[in-house]
């Protein structure tokens, strides 16, 4: 009985490792950088190793934890609008004084 159940349990693991598909995703040379470091804190946190796997699951646990914070950061402000037509409006005039002090033949290529 003991063998079996010994067997089933070799099986299962077996089972479960084959069961376990792996995929490769490209990232930037900085989100590499920022991957690592967020590995090595876990790292240091944890007191054992951590691959790469284990950092994107706490950042998604992270957010998974905390979706509002997420949101909230990513909201536009209030005023935004207003401050973005002063800001072209700005822009403008600067433009036209430019024009005005440096002359039609240096006129800037859009």
């Amino acid at each position: 009985m003991h063998v079996r159940v010994g067997a089933m349990r070799i099986f299962l693991l077996w089972q479960s490792v084959y069961m376990v598909v792996m995929t490769t995703i490209s990232v930037t040379e900085d989100v590499k950088q920022k991957l690592l470091r967020i590995a090595s804190e876990l790292q240091i946190r944890l007191g054992r190793r951590v691959d790469l796997n284990e950092a994107l699951r706490f950042i998604i646990g992270q957010k998974e934890k905390k979706p509002h914070l997420l949101d909230e950061a990513c909201k536009p402000l209030s005023g935004a609008e207003e401050a973005l037509k002063e800001l072209y409006a700005e822009r403008k005039l600067d433009e036209e004084r430019l024009e005005r002090k440096v002359g039609p033949r240096h006129k800037r290529a859009d």
